[in-house]
C-alpha cells in the first residue's frame, strides 16, 4: 500500500506538471485603426502581425477598420476595442470631455505617439487662387468631401474650418465620403475637393493624383493659418511634401501636421502594454517597410505632442530605455 500510494502521488504530480506545461491560450485585444485608404491601418495591421508573430508572447492583436478618431474613441469606452491609433486632437478631447466628445474618458492612456499626421486639402486646379486652404471659403456651394461621418477627418476638417472663419456650411456642399470613394468621386467630378488627413504618401492620394495631375491641388497653409488652428491645441505645425512625394508633384507644399498617437484602456495589464511597447520600437524597421510614413518616427520623440498620460507598462519601458518623461505624462 505505501508502495501504490507513493506510486499515486507521483503520478499526480506529473499530471499536474503536464497540465503547467500546456500552452497558455493567447488573449486577443483589439486594435482600431481608420479607413483602408487611408495610413491607420496598414501601419495597424503591420503592427498587429507583428505582436501576433511571437512565438513566446501570451497575448495577440487583431486589427480592424474603423471610420477613424471619433469612432475609435467610441470602442474604447465601450471596449469594443483595447488599444486605437487617433488623432492627437481627439486624445485631447476624450481624456478631458471637450470638443465633439462630451464625455470624459478617463480609462484613456497613451503609449506612443507614431507619424504625424498631415492634412491634405485636396481642391480641383481650376478652383485655386490663392493656393491656400482659404480657397476653400470661395466654392460657391460646390460639393467637397469631408470625410467618412465620425471619422477624425470629419472632426478636425470642421474644427479647422471654425478656426480660420470658413463658413463651410454657405462656402460648400458637404460629401461624407472615405478617401478612396473620395477620390473616385475626384476623378469623375462628383465632388470639387476632398479633405484627406493621413501620414503621407496616403493611397488615395496618389491614386488621385495619378489619374489628375495637374488638374487637383494640395492646399498650403501659411504661418498665420497654423497659429489661427492652434489657438485651443497647439498640436499641428508646419509640414513640407517634397517633390516626388506624389506622381508629378514638381513643387514643395507646405501644409500641417500633428500627432497620431497609439492608445489604449487603462485596465489592460501593465505587462501587456509593456510588451506591444517593446515589439513596437524593436520592430520599427519592419513597420517602417511596411509605409513610409513611420520613417519619422524615432523614440527620442516618443512623447513629443502626446496629451494625455502614458500607461503604466509603456511608462516603465521609456524609463528603461531612458527617455525622459514630461511630468503631465506620469
Amino acid at each position: 500500500m505505501p508502495m501504490l500510494r507513493t506510486l499515486a502521488g507521483s503520478l499526480l504530480c506529473l499530471a499536474l506538471l503536464a497540465a503547467c506545461a500546456e500552452p497558455v491560450e493567447r488573449r486577443t485585444y483589439v486594435l482600431s485603426t481608420g479607413t483602408t485608404g487611408g495610413t491607420f491601418y496598414p501601419v495597424g495591421v503591420a503592427l498587429s502581425t507583428i505582436v501576433s508573430a511571437q512565438e513566446e508572447g501570451d497575448f495577440s492583436l487583431t486589427a480592424i477598420s474603423s471610420a477613424g478618431s471619433m469612432e475609435n474613441i467610441k470602442l474604447l469606452r465601450d471596449n469594443q476595442a483595447q488599444f486605437a491609433l487617433i488623432l492627437g486632437i481627439f486624445a485631447a478631447w476624450a481624456y478631458d470631455g471637450q470638443g465633439p466628445i462630451q464625455n470624459p474618458q478617463p480609462h484613456l492612456r497613451a503609449i506612443s505617439a507614431m507619424w504625424p499626421n498631415v492634412e491634405h486639402f485636396v481642391l480641383r486646379s481650376n478652383l485655386v487662387d490663392a493656393g491656400t486652404i482659404e480657397d476653400l471659403a470661395m466654392l460657391d456651394g460646390a460639393r467637397y468631401s469631408i470625410g467618412m461621418r465620425n471619422s477624425g477627418a470629419e472632426q478636425t476638417g470642421f474644427y479647422i474650418f471654425d478656426a480660420l472663419g470658413i463658413d463651410y456650411a454657405s462656402a460648400m456642399s458637404i460629401a461624407y465620403m472615405g478617401y478612396g470613394p473620395s477620390a473616385n468621386a475626384l476623378q469623375d467630378g462628383n465632388i470639387v475637393g476632398m479633405n484627406v488627413p493621413a501620414g503621407p504618401p496616403v493611397t488615395a492620394i496618389t491614386r488621385a493624383f495619378a489619374l489628375l495631375g495637374e488638374e487637383m491641388t494640395i492646399l498650403d497653409f501659411s504661418p498665420d493659418q497654423i497659429s489661427a488652428i492652434n489657438h485651443e491645441f497647439p498640436l499641428w505645425r508646419s509640414y513640407e511634401l517634397p517633390p516626388g512625394t506624389y506622381p508629378m508633384q514638381e513643387q514643395t507644399i507646405t501644409t500641417a501636421a500633428s500627432p497620431n498617437v497609439l492608445v489604449v484602456r487603462e485596465d489592460v495589464s501593465e505587462q501587456i502594454v509593456y510588451d506591444l511597447t517593446r515589439l513596437l520600437w524593436e520592430n520599427l524597421a519592419t513597420l517602417q517597410e511596411i509605409h513610409s510614413a513611420t520613417k519619422t518616427m524615432s523614440i527620442e520623440e516618443a512623447l513629443d505632442g502626446i496629451p494625455v498620460p502614458l500607461h503604466a507598462g509603456a511608462l516603465r519601458y521609456y524609463r528603461e530605455r531612458g527617455v525622459i518623461i514630461p511630468p503631465h505624462l506620469r
